[in-house]
């Protein structure tokens, strides 16, 4: 009898490391202080990342989420207080989303914002379409097909997901804009918020820059002047969710986004729940948001 249990403990404390390992294996990874160089930026770019469960064992690739961050965050924001682990670990095991990768980048080093500064100097939106994807899909299994590549994001995030989308909508298959910053409204919107003092340089003085300048950048980073003026067939070709809660100070941008969609019949949806800008609201249009992007990826 001795014997038999000694040979039973054996066994068992053999198999116990191999099986710790499977378990191990077979859980997502997040990994929130990644870095990659850029020349067009100049320096070194954070980053964070989600594996889905399976990316360690597996040889598989997967479809790819960008996940943008708002203002005043940075890459680590969706993982510490959008808890996008447990959110989508749980989307992808009840079934309501594929196993992708999520990869949400710093826009808040240097300068804030997701596009070219319209002074020159500070190109984020190059950055992000000629080193940063190249990277993604370099270092990482991604699939690279528009099919299998998504945006979204919250806030600025939201703009960003709006302007990336719509200035490069043969990139995307889906968009997920979230309580979106959806650019000036007006010319004189525009220059207010163009000449105004850098947010982490406000004693050094702006030089004005010129209304025709100011217009023509207005053209191409305004949500609503772009679908408003961009091909419909273009705009189409994105699979659109945008999502603004009832009490946030930026429902009106939104609001006006989702009327001019109407108006040229670009399908989309648009969802105004009870809310306001805040991480509660975000958090709980995660899962929607994944389950929207899954769809893209299977779409026929």
């Amino acid at each position: 009898m001795m014997k038999a249990l000694f040979t039973l403990f054996i066994a068992t404390a053999w198999l116990t490391p191999s099986l710790a390992y499977a378990q191990a294996s077979h859980h997502s990874v997040v990994h929130d202080t990644k870095t990659l160089p850029s020349e067009i930026l100049g320096g070194e770019r954070n980053y964070a990342i989600y594996l889905p469960p399976s990316y360690q064992t597996s040889q598989r690739s997967y479809p790819v989420l960008y996940l943008l961050h708002g203002g005043g965050d940075d890459q680590t924001g969706w993982v510490q207080f959008g808890e996008v682990q447990h959110i989508a670990d749980k989307a992808i095991a009840n079934g309501t989303a594929t196993p992708m990768v999520i990869v949400m980048p710093d826009a808040n080093t240097g300068r804030r914002g997701y596009f070219n500064d319209i002074r020159g100097g500070w190109n984020y939106e190059d950055f992000f379409f000629k080193e940063f994807i190249p990277y993604i899909e370099k270092n990482y299994r991604v699939k690279s097909d528009k099919r299998y590549r998504a945006v979204a994001g919250l806030s600025m995030g939201g703009g960003g997901s709006f302007m990336y989308a719509l200035h490069h909508p043969e990139v995307f298959s889906s968009a997920c804009p979230l309580s979106a910053s959806t650019g000036p409204l007006n010319l004189d919107d525009a220059k207010r918020r163009y000449n105004r003092p850098r947010r982490n340089e406000p004693d050094v003085k702006v030089e004005p820059v010129a209304d025709e300048k100011i217009d023509e950048y207005l053209q191409q980073h305004s949500a609503l002047k772009l679908v408003e003026n961009l091909p419909a067939d273009d705009i189409k070709s994105v699979r659109w969710y945008i999502d603004c809660g009832d009490d946030d100070f930026l429902y009106e941008g939104n609001s006006l986004v989702h009327i001019a969609m109407r108006k040229r019949e670009i399908p989309h949806e648009y969802r105004v729940r009870d809310g306001g800008h805040r991480w509660s609201y975000w958090r709980s249009a995660l899962p929607t948001v994944l389950s929207f992007v899954s769809e893209s990826f299977h779409q026929n």
